[in-house]
């Protein structure tokens, strides 16, 4: 076996006075083992962890030879991966410590101790999915709001306040401090990070991962980092490396520099669009060229935080003396900042100018000067429609008929308007398209002060004409930290944004979650009674069909500065370039040209009101400066004292009666469709997510155990109930099962009986049957959210597979960690073409010990008339790590057998 030193690349850097230790690259190429000056930066950073951490078991000299030679031709083999760092956000770190408690739970059943559960890696959890814009419009709306979060969410609170004391390495910053994304970027992140042994300090590349697919916002510091599930996590946590195949990188080629008017979300959704034609899934995505020293790094995190709307696992910026600028301007220390040039340097891995290219597995051009004002939707994120082509485009989709992806509108309801009188006794008139949600929201883009300013400065030029926003339009501004309520105090920009109703509701990922909260009575009142199909525009990064509001079909995702002038609008049923936005106070038209600011007023608010100063001292306490978060009780002890009684938080079933022997791969026979779907079904679509509906199973549930309606919270909030998330599993509004045709929410039909009911239903009288059940779906299957929730509400449904004709990367490794069994049609080949219609009965032959990654199984169908056809489907196990965590029932319960073995 290798030994570590066998590399004999340990190197001494001495920076500022203090020695350091370091993996110099450069030196496995001098020893031949690849060209390591022609591999992509985002490489580099999975070969310098493989070389530091190499033990010759879970990472050996293979591992590091494939990575070494990428340049010089890519193995389609599995690689490891364990990272310096791991983040959570509270929906789903929530889950990961219940899980985490169960698992000790089950160690010191088993005569263990139960302190062996504890990271062993840096983990952070931030607190900033659980508010919700209950109120909005008012000063007192952030109070209000925050108020009745600690009301909602106080049993989790405790829970997770017992966490910071019961594990090790794990640290909660509180509520009310901002979106986990802008966290990392303006603080967490070291970009160069060091630990310290046996008297001597290493210094290596910052890396990540993290339970949200949006922790690529990290790439655009230079950091590699990508969103995994909770599975992943744990089991990150617990030492074990993320196995995957070694990706493809694709290099996007930047040129040019932004026009005037473009901003870094019209950037954004326009490499969403190219690369999701070009069709990056699975894939690293690395920008290079002369263009990226013409954007600000604050530019480049918000294209790296579309990430998973281009489906890249990474979208990934070298580190470059803009990164030294951002980190200089947001407060970090000068050591810290000479210790990454000094760094990164010494690797070879700090891009300049004259930076020869690397080798990618494909290049994409795009030139900067093209960028154009943009929206994205109005139910996708890569479907980006021109300003200028907005209304056109609108009309035409709400004519498209429904079966095509439209709405299906005739011309007199396109043209019908409805009075709505407002609780302070003014009436509006609302039509189709009526903007009933503007928010300033999400991570994408409340962490770029460029497109923050320029909402502010919008607001303020329509303030001063006497623009006023209709009534029926819910405004919300939900900022990613503390520090952009301050620069735009000291701007002078936030006044005319709340005079425009654009008031803080919360520090949160708020409307872009759907925790959009609910509609004024007479505004949803007017949509129910009417069937109106009215629009929401915010400045997130998702906008699949029920996701930002269950009333609400049409949803396009914008820059805060064109946010806040479609909330002046009223409607996106019009052409901003040529139309006026509104009249001043003598009547005259407004036109968005009149109030859009240029890039010098943009700058020069961000130089008058922007200092690292500000920074630190809004971080300086960010762990304790939520007194109402140092008030919860904090529970004590190494186990936590499960309550029967409890709605939010319950023992989950996952380790029940687990052994020591391992089950054999068996067959999968007779199994009946619980479902049955078409092309991207998102985890909004399979997770539970949204508000609860007291006619659901869940809502029943809650009903039963004296849970008020008003109290019901959002699904989100409720991930550490098993009990509530599998009632809410394939229970979106919008979902579309085949099983049971004509039908929209999650319902299917019960084959023994042809009765329409919820799938939940279903699943229990199957279950009771000891029926086996399978899923069935179209393209890009479990697009979205790294929501583990919708594995394993899957999994607790009893499916035993899901067959799809293509799986998104986070989802399709979730369903492997809780035991479920991805397969995929063959090219070509889908259930429409292949005439399946959910009735039939499914055995899926060919599954045993010996399974190999990538394998074909045969899907044999029994028709209802008894009639039978087969068809080869691809098991997706993609590597041996994931056909061992397959057999074990799931990554958790592989992770656990070997703790218990090793006692």
């Amino acid at each position: 076996m290798t030994s570590k030193n066998d590399y004999s690349v340990r190197e001494s850097l001495e920076v500022g006075g203090k020695p350091y230790v370091y993996y110099r690259l450069q030196g496995l190429e001098d020893q031949g083992l690849g060209n390591i000056s022609k591999l992509p930066f985002s490489i580099k950073v999975l070969l310098e962890a493989a070389v530091r951490q190499f033990d010759g078991r879970a990472i050996t000299s293979e591992h590091v030879k494939q990575l070494a030679n990428w340049a010089d031709g890519r193995e389609d083999k599995e690689i490891p991966f364990i990272p310096a760092r791991i983040v959570l956000q509270d929906f789903t770190g929530v889950p990961v410590v219940v899980d985490l408690a169960a698992m000790r739970d089950t160690v010191k059943k088993s005569g263990g101790d139960p302190k062996q559960i504890n990271p062993l890696v840096p983990v952070d959890l931030v607190i900033d999915h659980s508010v919700m814009v209950d109120a909005f419009g008012s000063p007192e709306s952030l109070e209000y709001n925050m108020n009745i979060e600690f009301e909602r969410n106080e049993e989790r609170y405790r829970f997770l306040r017992w966490a910071q004391t019961a594990f090790d390495n794990f640290r909660a910053v509180p509520p009310g401090t901002g979106i986990v994304h802008q966290v990392n970027l303006e603080y967490l992140a070291s970009v160069a990070a060091t630990k310290t042994k046996d008297g001597e300090t290493v210094v290596y590349p910052d890396s990540l991962v993290g339970t949200d697919s949006h922790t690529t916002m990290i790439n655009g510091l230079g950091v590699v980092g990508w969103g995994v599930g909770g599975i992943e996590a744990e089991a990150g946590m617990l030492g074990q490396p993320l196995y995957f195949v070694m990706p493809e990188v694709i290099g996007f080629r930047l040129t040019g520099s932004l026009s005037e008017g473009a901003t870094a979300t019209d950037l954004a959704l326009t490499v969403t669009q190219v690369l999701r034609k070009k069709g990056v899934v699975g894939k690293f995505v690395e920008f290079f060229g002369p263009g990226l020293s013409n954007i600000g790094l604050e530019d480049r995190a918000t294209v790296a935080n579309m990430a998973p709307e281009y489906g890249a696992t990474i979208g990934f910026f070298p580190v470059d003396s803009e990164t030294l600028r951002f980190l200089r301007n947001t407060g970090r220390t000068e050591e810290q900042i000479a210790l990454v040039e000094a760094y990164y340097k010494a690797q070879n891995m700090f891009r300049t100018d004259d930076t020869p290219e690397p080798v990618f597995s494909d290049i994409v051009e795009l030139d900067l000067s093209t960028i154009v004002p943009s929206l994205a939707g109005p139910k996708r994120p890569q479907d980006r429609v021109e300003l200028t082509a907005m209304k056109e485009e609108f009309n035409g989709i709400i004519r498209t008929p429904i079966d095509k992806g439209g709405y299906g509108l005739s011309d007199n309801k396109i043209e019908e308007m409805i009075e709505v009188k407002h609780a302070n006794g003014s009436v509006s008139k609302m039509g189709t398209g009526a903007v009933v949600i503007a928010a300033i929201t999400s991570c994408t883009n409340t962490s770029n002060p460029s497109v923050m300013m320029a909402a502010g400065l919008v607001a303020k030029k329509a303030v001063e004409l006497g623009l006023k926003r209709p009534a029926y339009v819910k405004t919300s501004l939900t900022p990613g930290s503390l520090v952009v309520t301050d620069y735009l105090e000291k701007a002078n920009l936030l006044k005319p944004l709340e005079k425009l109703g654009f008031y803080v509701a919360g520090y949160g990922c708020a409307t872009c979650i759907g925790n959009s909260g609910p509609l004024p009575d007479e505004v949803s009142s007017a949509i129910t009674d009417n069937d109106m199909t009215v629009a929401a525009v915010l400045s997130g990064n998702r906008n699949f069909e029920g996701r930002v509001h269950a009333q609400v079909k049409a949803n396009y995702l914008a820059s805060p500065p064109l946010v806040v002038a479609y909330a002046i609008a009223g409607t996106v049923n019009i052409d901003l370039a040529n139309d006026p936005i509104g009249y001043d106070g003598k009547n005259q038209p407004v036109y968005l040209k009149d109030i859009w600011p240029s890039s010098k007023e943009i700058s020069d608010a961000i130089g008058v009101a922007m200092s690292p100063e500000s920074f630190r001292e809004k971080y300086a306490n960010v762990f304790t400066q939520n007194e109402r978060w140092n008030q919860i009780d904090v529970p004590q002890g190494e186990s936590y004292e499960w309550d029967d009684k409890s709605t939010y938080i319950q023992n989950p079933p996952f380790f029940e009666n687990l052994g020591p022997d391992i089950d054999d791969i068996s067959e999968i026979k007779g199994a009946s469709v619980l479902a049955l779907l078409g092309d991207s079904v998102t985890t909004d679509h399979i997770s539970p997510a949204g508000n609860i509906k007291a006619d659901s199973p869940a809502g029943e549930y809650l009903i039963k155990h004296g849970v008020d309606k008003i109290d019901f919270n959002s699904y989100g909030s409720r991930r550490g109930n098993h009990e509530v998330m599998m009632r809410g599993t394939f229970a979106n509004i919008r979902i579309r099962n085949q099983v049971a045709p004509g039908t929209e929410g999650g319902v299917t039909t019960y084959l023994p009986t042809d009765e329409v009911m919820s799938i939940y239903d279903a699943s229990m009288l199957y279950q009771k049957k000891n029926k086996n059940l399978v899923v069935i779906a179209g393209k890009e299957y479990g697009t979205g959210s790294s929501r583990d929730w919708a594995a394993k509400g899957t999994m607790l449904l009893g499916v035993k597979a899901v067959i799809a004709e293509s799986f998104e990367r986070i989802h399709r490794s979730n369903l492997v960690g809780m035991g479920v069994l991805p397969l995929q049609f063959q090219a070509g080949h889908g259930w429409s073409t292949l005439g399946i219609t959910g009735r039939e009965t499914f055995d899926i032959i060919g599954l045993d010990n010996d399974v190999k990654p990538g394998q074909e199984a045969h899907v044999v169908v029994t028709r209802e008339d008894g009639t039978t056809f087969e068809f080869p489907a691809i098991v997706r196990l993609d590597s041996m790590v994931d056909v061992d965590y397959y057999r074990n029932g799931g990554i958790l319960q592989a992770v656990l057998r070997q703790m218990i073995a090793n006692q």
